[in-house]
């Protein structure tokens, strides 16, 4: 980890290699040695801009998406008791699992698992201890707002009259199920629901008018899957706590913790990581060539030089 620059900045100031040159981060793809790069560049700088915002603004908009997340829940409960015995059932029950993702995202609701790609390539662009605190600073925000957001939907499902017997038994049903894995498990399958998630969340910027789908595709196959997710699961594992069939300790372990290290994993360590390497190659490539272009064009101008003295 490099030490910050020494350069002025305010203290939610990201450091780059931009700003230390007074420029704008290039997401131009004519201009990059890859599409890839173009990709990157444009994730990069809405991570900048994530890391710098304002801490009360990040902590509102993360205990809106975690209350947008009971949308999950409510979906797949109420699917669950009007498809039973529905050919198909298992297919469009699990549809309902990407409502909140859909809320979420589309309403740019912070959310921890899509920052555990967009808010770490700044990091990993220039890895400073400045960078890695801000980091550090809106991941503990984002995921305490989820957290609020989710413990209040799950509060409200529980002691408010909106739904009927059988929607609640749904809901129980649905959130035993994720209490059934072992921690170890509950990793595991987090590791792969944090990688699918970072992939969705690369595939945004060459997705255009087709978001929405990406979104539900995408999450569709982490409900598929029954892979665990730090934030959706929350709602589901509260909602056990609240309605008293499981104790407080067992929302962290073995629910909690597992599950939030496993999409850290699968989000930062593998995708984020895998994906920084390749472009820091192709930029690498890219500065080598411009470097040696750029001295040859100083070669040439310097023995233009020489020959107008000469003459």
């Amino acid at each position: 980890m490099k030490p910050s620059s020494g350069n002025e900045q305010g203290p939610n100031d990201v450091e780059s290699e931009e700003k230390d040159k007074g420029t704008d981060i290039e997401v131009d793809e004519e201009a990059l040695p890859s599409r890839a790069a173009a990709i990157h560049e444009e994730i990069r700088q809405d991570g900048e801009k994530e890391l710098e915002r304002d801490g009360m603004a990040l902590l509102w908009s993360a205990i809106a998406a975690g209350l947008s997340m009971g949308a999950s829940l409510m979906a797949k409960g109420i699917f669950q008791v009007h498809l039973d015995g529905v050919p198909g059932a298992f297919l469009l029950e699990n549809l309902g699992y990407t409502f909140g993702f859909v809320i979420v995202i589309m309403a740019r609701q912070q959310l921890f698992t899509e920052n555990t790609v967009t808010a770490v390539l700044p990091v990993m662009h220039k890895p400073t201890w400045g960078n890695a605190g801000l980091l550090l600073r809106l991941w503990g925000i984002v995921l305490l707002g989820n957290l609020i957001g989710t413990a209040l939907g799950a509060l409200a499902f529980n002691e408010m009259p909106i739904f009927d017997e059988a929607t609640r038994q749904a809901f129980t049903k649905i959130s035993m199920k994720v209490m059934e894995n072992t921690p170890g498990e509950m990793f595991a399958n987090a590791v792969i629901s944090g990688w699918i998630i970072a992939t969705m969340v690369w595939m945004f910027p060459s997705a255009g008018g087709a978001k929405l789908l990406v979104i539900v595709m995408m999450t569709w196959l982490v409900a598929l899957g029954d892979l665990a997710h730090i934030v959706v699961g929350s709602v589901e594992v509260l909602y056990l706590v609240f309605n008293g069939s499981i104790s407080w300790h067992e929302f962290f372990w073995p629910f909690a913790l597992p599950t939030l290290l496993g999409n850290i994993t699968g989000g930062t360590l593998i995708f984020a990581l895998i994906s920084h390497a390749q472009i820091r190659n192709d930029m690498s490539e890219a500065a080598v060539a411009k470097a040696k272009a750029e001295k040859k064009k100083q070669e040439k101008r310097r023995q233009r030089e020489e020959h107008e003295k000469a003459e």
